[in-house]
């Protein structure tokens, strides 16, 4: 009877907490489509990362996410090396000039994450390689360095004598370079110039990836070395020069996510600010099927949506767990991936 009881009272609390709002789902389906887009385009840049290292080395860099931090906070000393200062306020200076600080800040952004993930591979894998060490011991070097990276810009950032002072337990005063502004509707949904700028850069990058992977010589190279690296190092290409530029593209690729990332929510910037992202950027490249860029992509792309319908469905205080919970129903059935495990051997 108690037992009953419990399970009652249980059940009786976790529905009070699910909202299965479906009125407002289908009302704003077309908005949230666009914003989970957004979001989406994020997701799927840093997930390129985690698939290519994947893809090469079969290693999952759970590092990558604070890669993707320090990215983000590249962005922000490119700006204030820019002159900018943290405001609030929006920077009116044309969108000639707004375009020009916004590449500038993605370009610091992009060489901070690269050089991020370039040291991270001589550092904490590279020694491993050299001494043949067991999986399980690159995977615990990838969530210790996760660590290490987050309380450096938690503890030791903070004592580099600038202003505003970088780092530490609270996120950077906000510099708004651009404000979002309506340029046309779908369906009755806003589509904003920053909206615009997220999904079209991250398409163009995303696309631009799959061209290097798969039409250049690079690209060959890439993946030789993730099919067969003995074969491919007997046809003269050098594994640990393909090992470094896989870490590179990743961590630019997270550098430009992380500009992105800032134009959508400019007070982000924070020594934490990319663990649940980079978590779910995996979730994303697992979800397209891991080792595949394309997949990586798409992943990101219905992860973002996905996880924005089941904000609205069952409360926003669930829109994580639908993140997690849609990777699993998905890997249930497919247990490769949307795209499939043996398409990303063939591919990078």
């Amino acid at each position: 009877m108690t037992t009953t009881y419990l399970v009652a009272q249980t059940t009786s609390a976790v529905a009070s907490t699910i909202g299965f709002d479906v009125h407002s789902l289908v009302h704003g389906f077309w908005g949230l489509t666009i914003e989970g887009l957004t979001y989406g385009s994020v997701y799927a840049l840093v997930a390129v990362g985690y698939t290519l290292v994947y893809g090469v080395l079969r290693l999952i860099n759970f590092a990558h996410s604070e890669v993707f931090m320090l990215g983000m906070f590249g962005t922000y000393i490119g700006l204030l090396l820019m002159g900018f200062s943290p405001s609030g306020n929006t920077y009116a200076e044309g969108t000639l000039m707004t375009v020009v600080y916004l590449v500038g800040a993605g370009l610091f952004g992009m060489v901070v994450g690269g050089g991020a993930a370039v040291g991270l591979e001589f550092v904490a894998y590279r020694p491993l390689r050299k001494r043949n060490a067991k999986p399980l011991a690159f995977l615990i070097t990838a969530i210790g360095m996760s660590f290490v990276l987050q309380e450096f810009v938690h503890y030791v950032l903070p004592k580099v004598p600038v202003d505003p002072p970088l780092g530490g337990s609270s996120a950077q005063p906000t510099i708004r370079l651009a404000q979002p502004v309506e340029e046309f509707t779908i369906f009755g949904a806003p589509v904003t110039n920053l909206t615009m700028v997220i999904i079209l850069s991250a398409i163009v990058l995303g696309l631009g990836t799959d061209f290097v992977i798969n039409r250049t010589r690079l690209g060959r190279g890439i993946r030789s070395v993730a099919q067969d690296p003995d074969a491919a190092l007997l046809m003269g290409v050098s594994r640990e020069r393909i090992i470094l530029i896989t870490f590179l593209i990743g961590g630019l690729l997270a550098g430009a996510a992380a500009l992105l990332y800032t134009l959508r929510v400019p007070n982000g910037i924070i020594f934490n600010g990319g663990f649940i992202l980079g978590i779910k950027a995996f979730c994303a490249a697992v979800l397209g099927g891991i080792g595949n860029v394309r997949g990586a992509v798409l992943g990101g792309l219905l992860l973002g949506v996905m996880e924005n319908y089941g904000s609205v469905l069952l409360g926003n205080q669930w829109k994580d767990v639908v993140a997690f919970a849609l990777l699993i129903l998905v890997l249930m059935f497919r247990p490769t991936g949307i795209l499939g495990e043996k398409l990303g051997k063939a591919r990078v």
